[in-house]
């Protein structure tokens, strides 16, 4: 059976706005995961290498510990910060191959009513590279005026502490925003962080509280995702304590807690893309809000229909 094409560009309340966002993932969250997962194999093998560099680092240098130097600890250590290392490079360009990827996909869902094909969105995305490649170099520096201005208000207690989460879901409000822009049309990236600012702080409020409900309600899928391993590792590591085995030198263990790390790591990421597509339904209800394009061709059509 079809399902049922959702549209973004309606001009719906606040509750309604998050509403459509979980109502699109009860339709597409299928074919959009299995899309994800094709473009992501090797951040997948990449982050599970990572993991296991790093996972076996940290229980080699743990076991030196606890057992007073017996161990050698110059391979934990070069495993330990390899390991970061490959972590961090894969965290970011998986990001922004993840933002990619979610603000063409919805553009695309949109655009098509529904009927995407993959090698559009991956189209989408190669065509709009150099774009998105500045539009990361500013959002660098933007974000490091952002930790620069958070020190600073870790100062202030309780309103600093606000103002932080503020800025903090502003500034995501804001890249979201200006991001799936830049997949509409052929924007410029000014143009993008322009209209991104514009739909921003013309409706700060609902675009703060929207993404403080959001992260929360992704939160709770990701923890819900990460269940599962994270009572099978805790029966695991009792019922080991519980037979004296040693986890910080099992072979086993450090597969289970590579594996189990891994899982964390690729849920967080999955929770970035669920994110961006929340910013992109977010952007459509606020573009048809300013402009009524899609309400004015649907008055249009009716007209010619008369």
């Amino acid at each position: 059976m079809k399902k049922p094409y959702i549209e973004l560009r309606t001009r719906n309340s606040f509750g309604d706005i998050i509403n459509t966002y979980f109502l699109w993932l009860k339709y597409n969250v299928k074919p959009y995961t299995n899309l994800y997962l094709r473009y992501n194999t090797v951040s997948i093998i990449l982050t599970l290498i990572g993991s296991y560099l790093l996972v076996t680092g940290f229980m080699g240098l743990a076991s030196r510990d606890f057992r007073f130097g017996m161990d050698s600890g110059g391979n934990n250590d070069m495993y330990l910060y390899g390991g970061l290392i490959v972590l961090i490079v894969i965290l970011g360009l998986t990001a922004v191959l993840n933002y990619s990827f979610s603000s063409a996909y919805v553009v695309q869902y949109v655009k098509t009513n529904g009927n995407i094909n993959h090698k559009t969105v991956w189209h989408e995305i190669k065509k709009r590279i150099g774009s998105v490649i500045l539009f990361i170099i500013i959002g660098f520096f933007m974000y490091l005026g952002y930790i620069i201005v958070t020190i600073i208000l870790a100062f202030i207690p309780l309103l600093g502490m606000l103002a932080q989460y503020a800025i903090s879901f502003t500034l995501s409000a804001f890249f979201g925003l200006a991001f799936t822009a830049l997949f509409i049309g052929s924007k410029s990236v000014g143009d993008a962080l322009g209209e991104g600012w514009t739909f921003t702080f013309s409706n700060f409020w609902r675009v703060v509280f929207y993404g403080l409900i959001i992260g929360i309600l992704n939160f709770m899928i990701t923890m819900l995702i990460l269940s599962i391993p994270t009572f099978i590792l805790g029966i695991y590591a009792y019922f080991s304590i519980e037979s004296s085995i040693d986890i910080f030198t099992s072979v086993f263990a450090n597969m289970v807690f590579t594996i189990g790390f891994a899982l964390f790591i690729l849920a967080f990421i999955y929770t970035q893309t669920l994110s961006q597509i929340a910013n992109g339904v977010l952007y459509f209800n606020l573009h048809e809000e300013k402009y009524n394009i899609f309400l004015r061709e649907r008055i249009e059509q009716i007209g010619a229909n008369e």
